[in-house]
């Protein structure tokens, strides 16, 4: 019965992952998947499953937008794969995003 509440407060907890978002401009504005995170650096959480892909935008008044993408499936989730074993359903979580990630901003002027 431990061993089952075990592997239920791993896979419960394992579904989350987040990383930090920093631009090289501190005025840069951080978009992830359409939603305005922050200016300069923003924190990005979700519980979706590995492989899913995210879309960042960085911008800035007067510059064009750069475009990023980002997958969950830079490391291990060690607890989904742990739970998994038990409940076979944390393996939709069995990766996780990098802690950190950065992206060098550079101001090209907007087209008029």
């Amino acid at each position: 019965m431990r061993v089952f509440l075990l592997a239920a407060l791993l896979a419960t907890t394992a579904c989350t992952s987040s990383t930090h978002i920093r631009s090289s401009d501190p005025e840069a504005r951080i978009y992830v998947n359409g939603e305005y995170l922050g200016t300069g650096h923003a924190h990005y959480s979700d519980e979706k499953v590995a492989f899913s892909r995210n879309n960042v935008v960085i911008r800035k008044e007067g510059c064009q937008p750069q475009y990023h993408t980002f997958r969950r499936n830079e490391e291990a989730d060690i607890g989904a794969i742990i739970g998994g074993v038990f409940l076979t359903v944390p393996y939709l979580w069995l990766t996780e995003y990098k802690d950190h990630r950065a992206y060098e901003y550079d101001c090209n002027p907007a087209s008029p």
